[in-house]
């Protein structure tokens, strides 16, 4: 039986809108055993974006369940919409779980993404890629683009920017009409979901790029509902990333930072407000300096 979603439709400008669910104190969706959809999405929060003009919609990330991307769908065709396209930030389950809901509609990925649900396909299909639940089908993209793509939505623009952080594969999406940046899994409140230990430098290279983008604010997919509702964040949480990620790197050469809790390796960007302390981060942390510590061990081996 399909479970029921508490999907938080939010209305964030003209043309957007946000579709939140999770980050609810005690509160799981899946299931009480580990899996990547609590743990890695509705624990944290998770935000997929509409950009609507008129009858028509890009849609950014199909959510964590067929459940959460029926629910779009049907809440979007409520408001006129008939036309709907799909823009996959990255290749993370919790981002295209819902592709299957949109099976009739262009979506728009780029090469990379492409490649790597292609190779992870069958065993994402067979729930074994990230363990359950299974993704079956896991429908694929049917557009892919090289670099970056210009898109319009009715008569709003739209930007698709490659960026390597968090994965290499990340894409964002920028509204040139007020500036917004949808930023995916690129940026996250509290700190950045560590993937790929191993290209940690390459992510600051893109973290200093990004940086130098003129836009008003900048909305995560994994972040706050009430901060996405209200200003969205601004460029103190790429700064915010940039300095957990540099003690990331510095982590295996300093045996206190690798030790503290999450509260003392960011302390500045917490007393500031960059970011807000959310608990279930305090285990994704554990996890980023552990992923970090591993990569040294095995290159000392």
């Amino acid at each position: 039986m399909e479970q029921l979603t508490k999907l938080s439709v939010l209305d964030l400008g003209e043309h957007l809108l946000g579709f939140y669910d999770g980050r609810i104190s005690g509160v799981r969706y899946y299931s009480d055993a580990p899996n990547w959809l609590d743990d890695g999405g509705f624990a944290l929060g998770i935000c997929s974006y509409a950009v609507v003009d008129g009858a028509s919609a890009v849609v950014y990330d199909t959510h964590l369940s067929i459940a959460h991307a029926r629910d779009i769908r049907n809440i979007l065709e409520a408001r006129g919409v008939r036309d709907i396209r799909i823009v996959l930030s990255h290749w993370h389950l919790d981002h295209v779980a819902g592709n299957a809901v949109f099976e009739d509609c262009e979506i728009i990925a780029c090469a990379k993404t492409a490649r790597l649900l292609s190779e992870h396909r069958a065993t994402i299909e067979a729930g074994t890629h990230d363990g359950l639940p299974a993704i079956a089908p896991l429908v694929m993209p049917t557009t892919i683009f090289y670099g970056g793509l210009d898109l319009t939505c009715g008569n709003v623009g739209i930007e698709l920017r490659p960026l390597d952080i968090h994965s290499s594969d990340g894409v964002a999406m920028f509204l040139p009409g007020d500036k917004t940046l949808l930023v995916g899994d690129t940026l996250e409140d509290t700190v950045t979901y560590v993937v790929e230990p191993d290209r940690l430098a390459q992510h600051l290279t893109d973290l200093e790029r990004m940086s130098a983008w003129d836009f008003s604010r900048i909305l995560p997919n994994h972040g706050a509902k009430e901060r996405i509702m209200g200003e969205g964040y601004d460029r103190g949480l790429i700064g915010a990333t940039q300095t957990y990620v540099e003690r990331l790197l510095q982590a295996p050469d300093d045996e206190r930072l690798a030790s503290v809790a999450l509260s003392d390796f960011i302390p500045e960007a917490l007393a500031s407000g960059a970011v807000t302390f959310f608990e279930p981060y305090e285990a994704v942390h554990r996890g980023n300096v552990a992923k970090v510590l591993a990569l040294r061990h095995e290159a000392s081996a």
